[in-house]
């Protein structure tokens, strides 16, 4: 079984093209996919010292969701002008993040994938507001969650200690962009995998596990 430890951000673009890929590799290949939060910027003051002001931080986060579009298998599911248009500040990951831990602490690794993947086309398609609770727990009651119990899971201390065991996962390899493979918890790629590539590395960890997989920079 080959482990793949998938760091994510439920705002990146980028994860959002990785994710529908490692599914079907987990479909066709013996591969446990790991979800670990790792967010860009936690809140707004973290996004006004990256970027400058709010306004900034949309404009140039739209420019990134344009060179997405152009190496989606799905450009259609990337609303650019949906995002531009809405009347709220861009979000940060960081509350999805913890949803995601609390949805883990609830149904395990596959509800997790489930509900990062849901809060991102929420996201990046439907143009919702992922930095608002009210969206996050509609997202979880629809997979079937009560509010009782998302609540009380969001609320445990140990899923915030789980957002940061996730970071300092990160920080042990060097993490410093996402999406971030950590390959049987020792070789780290830090790239957006196309669908050919995921299929080689797979094919070649089959092959020769203990080959080492070259650190390329996203």
């Amino acid at each position: 079984m080959i482990t793949l430890e998938f760091f994510h951000d439920a705002v990146c673009g980028w994860c959002y093209l990785l994710s529908p890929r490692l599914r079907q590799i987990a479909e066709k290949y013996p591969v446990n996919i790991v979800h670990r939060a790792f967010v860009l910027q936690r809140n707004e003051s973290e996004m006004i010292a990256r970027f400058g002001s709010m306004k900034q931080a949309k404009q140039e986060i739209m420019q990134h969701w344009q060179t997405c579009q152009r190496y989606a298998e799905h450009p259609e599911l990337i609303n650019i002008e949906g995002m531009r248009a809405a009347s709220f500040d861009y979000p940060t990951g960081y509350l999805a993040a913890v949803y995601a831990k609390a949805i883990e602490q609830l149904g395990g690794q596959e509800a997790h994938w489930d509900f990062f993947d849901a809060v991102q086309r929420a996201h990046l398609y439907e143009s919702r507001n992922i930095g608002d609770a009210d969206v996050l727990n509609a997202i979880a009651i629809a997979q079937g969650f009560s509010y009782a119990q998302v609540k009380a899971a969001v609320d445990s201390p140990d899923v915030e200690l789980g957002v940061l065991n996730d970071k300092r996962r990160a920080v042990e390899f060097g993490i410093s962009s996402i999406p971030s493979l950590i390959i049987n918890g020792s070789q780290l790629v830090s790239q957006t995998l196309t669908s050919a590539q995921l299929e080689q590395l797979i094919s070649s960890l089959m092959s020769s596990p203990n080959q080492e997989v070259v650190e390329e920079a996203l």
